[in-house]
């Protein structure tokens, strides 16, 4: 049986802001190469326990006890980099050996002239066997499409940055990592990508993130900050659901039996002072104990949305030819689609292909350069946008909402008053009348999304809903789309939510084209698949029709003129195929760092191979004949 060794302790952690506690008495431990989750509600202090874990904050009690010599990483929600520094300058600034290898050796490579400092930093690369893992750290930066190795860090865009920093830990190697919401600012194949990474690795790993399929797939215990305290669940996402839903039903069990008793106890105590002696001073501290306890019960906190919406018109909206370019960048090429009642669309695409334009066109907040789109007189429409919450930091939470409106009209008559409004996303008494600059990311994430909702909108447009909200916001808010009658289009990373909201897809693929895909995300990724493996079929099929075709051609003995000619063409291609070949290798092997034009090169041999194997294949056919 292997050794289980205790890498992290965390012993009596507390931490307040003010009079708001977020934790007392934290107590868990983490071992040699868990992978662990951490879930909790928005603003409970998620963020703050990592950072005190990574040693960027401090706790007010309690202390945090690594095992010697660990090295530890942490991906922040928020990271930032010294302007001036290239994106290859910044991933290699770390404390691995090989990291520190390879930084020298590319500044040597700068100074051609000092042979000394050159064969110094050979040798060094020759003995940590670094060579594989500088070809390493540029493939994690490609696979995060960072490629433009020498883009300088203020010229990044905030998702840039983001990944930047993800790669940097990753390319550290450490032996615990600490990752703060990592899939936000991923497209959904680095997201797979980074997946797959995570659970092929041996380090040991405690993150945060909304991302449950994710969760499910790297993360094999879950640990769930509530009420201050921790609490530990040895499995998956499905499993952590499971045991919750079972904890939630024995403490209302309890709490039940706790108020029958107070309700008994109360009465007691409110008997004539007269009675009370110092022997019922233990029974007087046993009271308010159970107070405590009564004040524990679970409640499910959902976030009921049975708000009241104007009734859709037979036309909603219509999409004709439309087209929008950037310069020579096609962003949208000759869509066309009508929006029916009902619909649940789930708009997917790698970063930077347009999916938010494509919103922004539709909603009149961007014109596009062709095409048209008709909008029906009675949609009302509910934009939900990447920007965030605009509000100023100094107002209250409760007067951002009255703003909209002081009551909101619910079906069947009913309303409710802001406050209430507020109750039901989560913000409770004091809550309501913090102001904006003090909630958490998630908390102005979901202040934000009620502002959206309050105006009863009949065509709802989300983009990137899921960032910054918590798996238990995430759940409520997956309850209302599913309940809500008007027309829903999302756009979002998060598998999870597009599988269980959405009934079809429109797939930017880039070049202005969109498919509409009838399926959820799930059956996408099936389909792509089964395309992938029908056209690998179809490359082989083809080959070995070839091959038969040139077996049952053996009664062919001579070339027509034209063939003659396609041969003696063939070896000259071929031998400058070659040579161009060769070039790129040597190229490849001098140690190079000029990022673009290695970017360039490897795009060049991508499309050389193939080229130069297609036309061997065609000589060694014709070679079978006499010349």
């Amino acid at each position: 049986m292997a050794e289980v060794i205790n890498v992290l302790s965390v012993e009596g952690l507390a931490k307040s802001y003010g009079n708001k506690v977020l934790f007392r008495d934290l107590q868990f431990g983490i071992q040699q190469g868990e992978k662990v989750a951490l879930v909790a509600k928005n603003g409970t202090g998620k963020t703050s326990l990592l950072r005190i874990l990574a040693g960027t904050d401090t706790p007010d009690k309690g202390r945090v006890v690594y095992r010697k010599d660990l090295r530890v990483r942490y991906l922040d929600q928020e990271p930032r980099f010294k302007e001036g520094q290239g994106i290859l300058e910044i991933a290699l600034n770390g404390e691995n050996p090989m990291l520190h290898a390879i930084r020298n050796y590319e500044i040597a490579l700068s100074h051609p002239e000092d042979t000394e400092t050159m064969s110094r930093c050979l040798a060094e690369m020759d003995r940590l066997k670094a060579w594989d893992f500088e070809a390493r750290v540029k493939s994690i930066l490609t696979e995060l499409q960072l490629s433009d190795f020498q883009q300088t860090s203020e010229t990044l865009s905030g998702g840039q940055v983001k990944r930047l920093a993800l790669a940097r830990v990753l390319i550290e190697e450490p032996d615990f990592l600490i990752l703060d919401e990592p899939t936000n600012h991923l497209d959904l194949d680095m997201i797979e990508w980074l997946e797959s990474y995570l659970s092929a690795s041996s380090l040991t790993l405690l993150m945060v993130t909304h991302d449950r399929y994710f969760l499910e797939r790297v993360c094999g215990t879950i640990l769930e900050m509530e009420d201050g305290q921790i609490f530990k669940y040895d499995g998956n996402y499905s499993y952590f659901l499971e045991k919750r839903a079972e904890r939630h039903l024995n403490e209302r069990s309890q709490a039940e039996k706790a108020r029958n008793l107070f309700r008994r106890e109360l009465e007691w105590m409110r008997s004539t002072p007269q009675a009370r002696t110092t022997k019922s001073k233990s029974r007087i501290d046993a009271f308010s104990d159970l107070k405590d306890q009564t004040k524990l019960t679970k409640r499910d906190e959902a976030v009921q949305l049975e708000m009241r919406m104007e009734r859709l018109g037979s036309k909603i909206l219509e999409i004709h030819k439309l087209k929008k370019a950037f310069g020579d960048k096609p962003i949208v090429d000759q869509f066309n689609y009508v929006f029916k009642k009902g619909d649940r669309v789930g708009i997917v695409g790698p970063n930077g292909v347009g999916k938010s334009t494509f919103l922004k066109m539709i909603t009149g907040q961007m014109e596009p350069d062709g095409g048209k789109i008709i909008i029906g007189e009675t949609v009302q429409f509910g934009y939900y946008g990447q920007e965030g919450l605009k509000a100023p930091e100094d107002k209250r939470v409760i007067d951002v909402v009255k703003d909209i409106a002081e009551y909101i009209p619910l079906a069947k008559g009913k309303s409710l008053s802001a406050a209430q409004m507020l109750e039901r996303f989560l913000f409770e008494g004091e809550d309501q009348y913090n102001y904006v600059g003090k909630l958490s990311g998630g908390e102005k994430r979901r202040l934000y999304l009620l502002t959206v909702l309050m105006a009863n909108p009949n065509f709802l447009i989300l983009d990137e809903p899921t960032n910054d909200l918590d798996i238990l916001t995430l759940n409520v808010l997956e309850d209302f789309l599913l309940d809500y009658p008007g027309v829903v289009v999302v756009v979002s990373h998060d598998r999870f939510f597009v599988d269980k909201i959405c009934d079809h897809l429109f797939l930017f693929e880039g070049n202005g084209r969109i498919r509409d895909f009838n399926g959820g995300y799930s059956d996408y990724r099936e389909w792509k698949k089964k395309e992938e493996k029908k056209a690998a079929d179809a490359r082989q099929f083809y080959r070995q029709k070839e091959a038969k075709k040139k077996e049952g051609s053996k009664e062919k003995t001579k070339l027509s003129f034209k063939e003659k000619r396609e041969f003696e063409n063939l070896e000259i291609e071929i031998q400058e195929l070659e040579q161009r070949k060769q070039e790129i290798e040597a190229y490849f092997e001098s140690g190079s760092s000029d990022a673009e034009k290695l970017q360039e090169l490897s795009q060049e041999m991508k499309a050389l191979i193939p080229k130069l194997e297609e036309k061997e294949m065609r000589w060694l056919e014709l070679s079978e004949y006499e010349q």
